[in-house]
């Protein structure tokens, strides 16, 4: 059984309150539906100052999640750690494990946008010492017990209900955080297929005498929509999914590697590419990919239409993968 996971970022270009008010009511009431038919995961993801409205607080998102589902996961892909407070991003995960029952997945990355560490006055050039100090204060505080921090003595309560702590996976696309993953003994999570980054991390594990795993998306891990007539769906909806991809491409320098990066400047170069795919049921069953990531509201797409490719998913291909 392949592993489902629907994926909400909650971009509306030109979005009006109340528009976007009904889009994160919509993503709630999609993630139980998920939940009600056995889909995996649910994941977020962080980013702020956006124009198009992405969504700048996935842990506030990922409560409403928890709070409307049973059994789903959400996994927050990834948390720009050095933008955080680190003793309060420790209270907010030990919540929501709590909340959950440990169905909180958490990516720590650094980002790469310089925008948003001048939005919080972060000193973009130390943002990997800072990023250190964050997952060493968030391993410390999970404990529930004192530890030195800045110079003082603190604690945080309450500890988390996972054992040893929160699931917390390091995530990035260079060596320094392979490195800092392994020196850690935390997962790793490089955001493309990178076997020879994968392999490096496992030699810091051997020489940091540490232990951890890797989490990393296959070669080919398109982002999907179903439709029963995909041409159709192409020419109505493909310029939100260029909204989406180009918002992504202009974020990106030539060093970050990404499972979802795109170069396609028009509709019919994306469709081609493949990185955003929109698939029958009977085609996305043909796929044969261990991963399966929905996207139904992918870059301002209409409410309605990602409820459509959300439903035929549940009802045409689920069944036969449970088969």
């Amino acid at each position: 059984m392949p592993v489902t996971v629907v994926r909400f970022n909650l971009v509306e270009p030109g979005a009006t309150p109340a528009s976007l008010s009904a889009r994160y009511r919509a993503a709630l009431a999609m993630a139980a539906y998920a939940d009600e038919h056995g889909i995996t995961t649910v994941q977020t993801e962080e980013h702020h100052g956006v124009d198009n409205n992405w969504l700048p607080s996935p842990f506030a998102f990922a409560g409403a999640v928890f709070g409307a589902t049973r059994r789903i996961s959400v996994t927050v892909s990834a948390v720009i750690g050095p933008l955080h407070d680190p003793l309060r991003l420790a209270e907010d995960i030990a919540v929501l494990d709590l909340l959950s029952g440990g169905r909180l997945i958490t990516v720590a990355g650094i980002g790469y946008r310089p925008e948003e560490y001048a939005l919080f006055d972060v000193e973009w050039q130390r943002r990997g010492r800072i990023q250190d100090e964050v997952l060493e204060t968030l391993l410390k505080a999970w404990t529930g017990e004192e530890f030195t921090y800045r110079g003082r003595t603190v604690r945080v309560t309450p500890r988390p209900c996972s054992d040893p702590h929160p699931l917390l996976l390091v995530g990035g696309s260079s060596k320094a955080a392979a490195r800092r993953a392994a020196r850690l003994g935390l997962p790793f999570f490089p955001s493309a297929h990178l076997p020879e980054l994968e392999a490096y991390y496992k030699e810091r594990l051997v020489e940091y005498g540490t232990e951890g795993w890797t989490m990393m998306p296959a070669a080919e891990t398109p982002l999907l929509h179903l439709a029963e007539d995909p041409d159709e769906a192409w020419r109505r909806y493909g310029s939100c999914f260029l909204h989406e991809a180009r918002t992504y491409a202009s974020w990106q320098s030539g060093d970050i590697r990404s499972a979802v990066r795109s170069a396609a400047t028009t509709v019919d170069e994306l469709r081609e590419e493949g990185v955003y795919r929109i698939v029958t049921p009977a085609e996305c069953l043909e796929l044969g990919l261990d991963n399966l990531v929905l996207h139904p509201l992918a870059g301002g797409m209409p409410v309605e239409e990602g409820w459509r490719g959300l439903r035929l998913f549940a009802e045409r291909v689920l069944p036969e993968l449970a088969g």
